[in-house]
């Protein structure tokens, strides 16, 4: 089987059986099944800011939704009420605002829900860019909000190069 770019992110976030996870930009929540697949007694909380993309990813994983593995909701992610949950890890593929503009309140809504110890997954490709310099504008963007930058990883697919930074919250 050849590796595609969201089986490889899923292999990077590395979900645990009892890993409390938030996706951003979960689309047709593709991801979402591929994380739940090694969920015990973990979960997954996907959020689009896309109705229709929330309707497709429920209807994907209707079974992991009954089983209480999975939930999603229709938000932004800097406007997103959790009631004060916080995850293990959050990862993001393809949110334009961590390359592109400020996401200081995106980076601001992340330190809310992501654990002290806690990582944050960022993928992204763009058409003719090489994940050097796409990784090289996520971390500048980490750097700006004061995120700890643990690693910057690139790999390549037949559609193009895909960078993942993979940061700390701020001490």
């Amino acid at each position: 089987m050849t590796l595609n770019r969201i089986d490889w992110a899923v292999d990077v976030v590395a979900p645990q059986p009892s890993d409390h996870l938030l996706e951003v930009g979960c689309g047709h929540g593709v991801a979402v099944a591929r994380v739940c697949e090694r969920l015990v007694d973990g979960e997954i909380v996907a959020i689009d800011r896309s109705a229709a993309m929330i309707a497709a990813a429920a209807s994907r994983n209707a079974e992991y939704i009954a089983a209480g593995r999975a939930a999603l909701r229709v938000s932004e992610l800097y406007s997103i009420d959790l009631g004060g949950r916080r995850f293990d890890k959050v990862f993001a593929m393809r949110v334009g605002v961590f390359t592109r503009g400020d996401p200081a309140r995106e980076f601001a809504a992340l330190v809310r829900v992501l654990k002290p110890e806690g990582r944050l997954f960022l993928f992204h490709d763009e058409p003719s860019t090489g994940a050097d310099d796409v990784g090289a504008r996520l971390e500048a963007a980490a750097l700006r909000h004061s995120w700890q930058v643990e690693a910057r990883l690139g790999e390549s697919f037949d559609s193009g190069e895909v960078a993942c930074l993979i940061a700390r919250p701020p001490a």
